[in-house]
């Protein structure tokens, strides 16, 4: 039993749970809205523009988080403006502006020569390298992501289900999908030192998507969702000690074996009389009049 609290006897083992809990609610909860959206790929595609925006901060020798932080929001809005364009689709825009930020990275990389904890941490992360000051910015972007999602409940949940119906009823959809993109982008942000860049989509989707087989409430969803995620993150950091494997890594296998029971648990439960797919999507389609 002593060696089993072993890991708690360090002090950056407990930041690193606290850290791996806290970004595991934030992204779960947001990631609800990116899996209903069917958006995982722009989850994906804004960790690896970040991460170009972490190596031009360390080449310009400036804060990782502003310099992540402005070109996050650059990112965002470029996305944006360039899928309103009839032209050019949401997914095509992600896919050229995304990875042009993400070669532009690797470019610096290997022009300056340097290979540092900063790029190292942000495409595969570094749990048991956070430090208070991280724990923090994870924190306040917890707390803002909170705030916008509970102030913003009703307009986010309409234009989620139906934005074409949500604008005919007066909700500023474009405003709510830019609040919504500023969001996600600061949860990459503040995931990138935690998960890195290669693990951040696995942690929105797969706590969103286990909770969607297990639930057909929106509500019981989101709530579900933001449970597996914190736990799935303080039990994965904690497993990682014992079996010398990277933490980010053992908290997305962990998401993943979760995911696994409860696809089980699906399929098994839609064998069984009135549990019919039918039923199950008209009663997730039915959340927007909760």
């Amino acid at each position: 039993m002593e060696g089993l609290a072993e890991p708690f006897e360090f002090e950056f083992f407990v930041r690193g749970m606290v850290a791996a809990t806290l970004v595991g609610v934030l992204c779960a909860a947001v990631g609800v809205y990116v899996v209903l959206r069917t958006l995982a790929y722009i989850g994906h595609g804004l960790a690896h523009s970040i991460f170009g925006g972490a190596v031009v901060s360390f080449v310009s020798g400036i804060s990782f988080y502003i310099g992540a932080t402005i070109w996050g929001v650059f990112t965002v809005l470029l996305i944006n403006g360039a899928a309103r364009r009839r032209q050019i689709g949401g997914d095509a825009a992600v896919g050229i502006i995304t990875t042009c930020a993400f070669a532009l990275g690797v470019a610096l990389i290997s022009r300056h020569g340097q290979f540092t904890r900063d790029f190292d941490a942000a495409l595969f992360g570094e749990i048991l390298g956070i430090t208070s000051g991280d724990l923090y910015v994870i924190a306040g972007v917890l707390v803002l992501a909170a705030v916008v999602i509970f102030a913003w409940w009703k307009p986010l949940l309409f234009t989620t289900f139906d934005s074409d119906v949500a604008s005919t009823y007066g909700v500023p959809v474009p405003w709510v999908e830019a609040l919504f993109s500023l969001v996600l982008a600061a949860t990459v942000i503040a995931s990138l030192q935690v998960l890195g860049a290669t693990l951040i989509a696995a942690a929105l989707v797969i706590p969103p998507v286990t909770a969607r087989l297990l639930t057909d409430s929106f509500t019981r969803m989101f709530a579900l969702a933001a449970a597996l995620g914190g736990a799935s993150g303080l039990v994965g950091v904690y497993i990682s000690w014992f079996v010398d494997v990277s933490s980010g890594a053992t908290v997305v296998l962990l998401q993943g074996a979760l995911f696994v029971v409860a696809l089980a648990w699906a399929m098994v439960r839609s064998r069984w009389p009135g549990t019919g797919g039918g039923e199950r999507l008209a009663a997730i389609e039915g959340a927007t009049l909760e």
